[in-house]
């Protein structure tokens, strides 16, 4: 098992714990566990397969947590976690999916209402049951109303930084088999979408069957879904279903093409080739009876005088006019960024120092960053004020003086303020290099409120850039109410950038108003929101939302070196 998986097992062990009222201590435990295995950059696997390395070395991981580790690394299960899943409902555990409604609240419901499933408790709002709870009441009824659609298709969609995971071990595992010749992942994966809902594996082999006995026999999965003569679909334990498809080596283009999709891509596609006299399907592309392409997907697009398109660009927006126009973009790469501008440290809710942060992006080969620890006003993460700020700038002043070719910038995550305005005074903002403003509290404002605020934010000259500008997080926080046109057009008319944070639960701003930023001319600032060194790699995340967004490097305004992000953001030399 690798890391998120073992810290996933360990935050069920604890929601399920508390569930049933335990020691509010271990509970904690089993979070910190979790917490702590998930930020670890080297694989905990190797450590217990290294004889001279001990799990107990890791902070906060003592022996009875670190014989659970070596168990969960060597058998792939936690009899303990069997044990705590035989005695609560597996049903009572999706309410835990509504955003705001944790363990305690969720047992209370099961105790008090026998609610077990999520349409129980839909119907137990409508009856106006649960305000009636000690410590609920009608505003928490009503948050729980509109937290119930999300929480319905949380456990249909998984990140696409977990279904990567997943999609790298089972390709691993698939060409294993010696009759597999060709195999290659494809549907809203491929295209990068923020969420996948199942997985689909295109495989030419010389022996079906062989083939098929092998993905059975996968490691984790849960269930055969069926199986034909080309076609075979199994469930994994996450219940994320994998359809495995054989298909002709003549064909495979064609199918990759035709799988990957998107639907409205393949409807204008199939569209396109229709009017030039021929047939296009997951078979190939068809003369009359003749097949006349197939076996690539540029084949393919290529019959019908089009580009092979990026698989991220699929989605039959805008891909099919730009290749008419010969303006087909170039997409931004990860090897562009040139700086990471939204990063934090031990100093506020970090889980690495500043000169830690710093090794870790040059080995990275970025050529400049800019620590942004919170300010204040969040003061859960240690929020820094006035005077520690000033600390910190002057501790990366005599760090800049010792590097070579490397910049580290004085910045800080500012946030605006519900009643408005920012959250450190002016006279300390004016001595950064970057400040990047951003909401965290009142979100449930409404949206001229928020609007207001954000706009307040832009109009502030040392302000440089929007933080995860509408503030949601993928299945369990959807975006706060905020109008983006006015967003976009000050934006515009006061010269500031707007964020995609590369935060795999955020991806915030997602590929639709990134490409709405684009066509108002707001450059892109792709930031990874590191809280450690391990975080620095987000930002292939957000590199990925920018392609499905069409962004090419220039529309992305750290692809710059820092003197030009500079005189971009208006900032003196």
């Amino acid at each position: 098992m690798n890391n998120a998986q073992i810290s996933n097992v360990f935050e069920t062990v604890a929601d399920l714990l508390e569930f049933q009222g335990a020691n509010s201590f271990r509970v904690r435990a089993y979070r910190n566990a979790a917490r702590t295995i998930h930020d670890l950059e080297q694989q905990i696997s190797s450590i217990v397969a290294d004889p001279n390395r001990k799990l107990t070395e890791i902070s906060g991981i003592g022996a009875d947590l670190a014989d659970k580790i070596a168990t969960l690394v060597e058998t792939g299960k936690l009899p303990m976690l069997v044990e705590l899943q035989a005695e609560v409902p597996e049903s009572v555990m999706t309410l835990l999916r509504i955003p705001g409604l944790g363990p305690k609240k969720a047992a209370t419901l099961f105790k008090e209402l026998k609610v077990t499933t999520l349409q129980e408790l839909r119907e137990a709002c409508d009856k106006h049951l649960v305000r009636e709870l000690k410590g609920f009441g009608a505003k928490t009824e009503e948050t729980i109303i509109a937290g119930l659609s999300l929480a319905e298709t949380a456990s249909l969609r998984m990140y696409w930084a977990e279904a990567d995971v997943v999609v790298q071990t089972v390709l691993s595992y698939i060409k294993q088999c010696p009759a597999v010749q060709q195999v290659e992942a494809a549907g809203s994966y491929r295209r990068g979408k923020d969420t996948v809902g199942d997985l689909d594996m295109l495989v030419v082999a010389t022996d079906v069957n062989r083939v098929m006995d092998h993905f059975g026999k996968f490691p984790g999965v849960s269930g055969l879904l069926g199986r034909g003569e080309t076609k075979m679909s199994i469930r994994l334990e996450s219940g994320l279903q994998v359809d495995l498809r054989i298909v002709p080596t003549e064909s495979f283009g064609a199918a990759l093409q035709y799988f990957t999709g998107s639907k409205e891509h393949n409807v204008i596609l199939r569209g396109l080739a229709k009017n030039q006299g021929l047939k296009i399907n997951e078979y190939g592309v068809y003369r009359g009876e003749q097949s006349i392409a197939g076996r690539s997907e540029a084949e393919v697009y290529a019959t019908l005088n089009l580009p092979p398109f990026p698989p991220e660009m699929r989605e039959g927006r805008r891909e099919f006019d730009w290749a008419a126009k010969g303006e087909l973009p170039k997409l931004v790469q990860l090897s562009d960024i040139a700086g990471d501008l939204h990063m934090h440290t031990t100093e506020s809710d970090g889980k690495n120092s500043l000169a830690e942060m710093v090794a870790a992006a040059q080995a990275r080969g970025l050529k400049f960053i800019a620590i942004t620890d919170h300010s204040k006003r969040v003061s859960m993460a240690r929020g820094l004020d006035g005077a520690r700020l000033r600390q910190q700038w002057r501790e990366i002043d005599a760090i800049n003086q010792r590097l070579d070719g490397f910049l580290v910038l004085k910045g800080v995550e500012c946030d605006i303020l519900e009643r408005g305005g920012m959250d450190l005074p002016d006279d300390v903002l004016a001595e950064a290099d970057w400040v990047v403003a951003s909401v965290h509290y009142g979100q449930k404002q409404p949206r001229e409120q928020i609007t207001d605020r954000i706009v307040g934010a832009m109009e502030n000259p040392h302000v440089a850039a929007i933080a995860h500008p509408t503030g949601r997080i993928l299945n369990r926080r959807a975006a706060y109410e905020v109008d983006l046109e006015i967003v976009y057009r000050v934006a515009r008319e006061q010269g500031k950038l707007l964020e995609l944070n590369s935060n795999p639960a955020r991806l915030d701003l997602d590929d639709v108003a990134c490409a709405a930023a684009k066509r108002h001319g707001i450059p892109i600032v792709i930031n990874s929101d590191a809280h450690n060194t391990a975080g620095l790699g987000v930002l292939r995340y957000g590199i990925l939302q920018a392609r499905r967004a069409g962004l090419t490097a220039a529309d992305v305004a750290n692809t710059r070196d820092w003197p030009a992000m500079k005189a971009l953001i208006g900032r003196k030399a």
